[in-house]
């Protein structure tokens, strides 16, 4: 399966839309994209009570894509995002795509049978290798033909640089999903640091960003944390992490679809509007 091609659509429809789908263990979403009016025609997230097995996660995309007819539409672009901490950055020049499971063995434990994928990331010249759930891209392939795949981290890394601004001092991004939370931290408009964690309690939350922060040597009273996802001020996410990083404050993603400003549209995922 090439990573992009020509989305086979049925005829007599105009292929004006595009679709982004994300998967995780824990949730699905997917949004279609009106590319004449550049707005969102569709959109939906649901979250599972517990973590689903890939084939449970297909029965649910395929229930879920069926009750709001997503094949309805006409699409230019299809684009999948898998959304797992079963990932690995590797600096592009020290890349090999013959050594995938190489990249990987060090930080996860992998299977003899796991397929493995990889993204590349232009601006801080990484690579971005990875463990997608292969029976959804199947899946996705025998509705649409041939589309896009993507890991949400390379999603992420992407939109917040595009994002940042240039301060001189760093900003910790922290991007909230239901039970896993994605740190970025990034100074001068460069990746200083990224991964991804899964999370069961508020102190399992701060613990992963006060380790984060002591290991890059950032002090907790002067860097800014900026939360963005699903956190709000004054939730129990929001309040622990202003208890220790004085410095903390939401992060409203500014999108030529939404506009800018301190507004958002909580019901679209931040990575499945940014993979556009």
């Amino acid at each position: 399966m090439t990573k992009k091609e020509k989305i086979n659509t049925p005829s007599g429809l105009d292929k004006i839309h595009k679709l982004s789908i994300q998967v995780s263990l824990n949730g699905l979403s997917f949004c279609i994209l009106d590319t004449i009016s550049n707005s969102i025609v569709l959109s939906k997230q649901i979250a599972f009570k517990k973590d689903l097995s890939p084939y449970e996660i297909q029965r649910e995309l395929k229930e879920l894509l069926r009750e709001y007819r997503v094949t309805d539409y006409g699409y230019s672009d299809v684009v999948v995002i898998h959304r797992n901490t079963l990932f690995s950055l590797v600096p592009k020049s020290l890349f090999d795509e013959n050594e995938l499971a190489n990249y990987m063995k060090f930080n996860i434990k992998i299977l003899a049978n796991d397929m493995m994928a990889y993204d590349e990331i232009d601006l801080p010249e990484l690579v971005n290798v990875y463990v997608p759930f292969m029976n959804i891209n199947n899946y996705v392939y025998d509705l649409f033909g041939e589309f896009d795949f993507l890991h949400n981290g390379t999603v992420l890394i992407q939109a917040l640089l595009q994002s940042h601004s240039d301060s001189k001092s760093p900003v910790c991004y922290v991007h909230v999903a239901d039970d896993q939370m994605d740190i970025t931290v990034l100074e001068h408009k460069k990746l200083k640091f990224y991964n991804s964690f899964y999370f069961d309690t508020k102190e399992d939350f701060i613990y992963y960003l006060l380790f984060t922060l002591e290991q890059l040597g950032l002090d907790p009273a002067q860097v800014g944390v900026r939360l963005f996802g699903s956190v709000k001020e004054g939730d129990e996410l929001y309040d622990i992490c202003y208890e220790y990083v004085s410095n903390t404050g939401l992060f409203y993603p500014s999108n030529e679809i939404y506009g800018s400003g301190e507004s958002n549209d909580e019901s679209i995922d931040f990575t499945v509007l940014n993979a556009f």
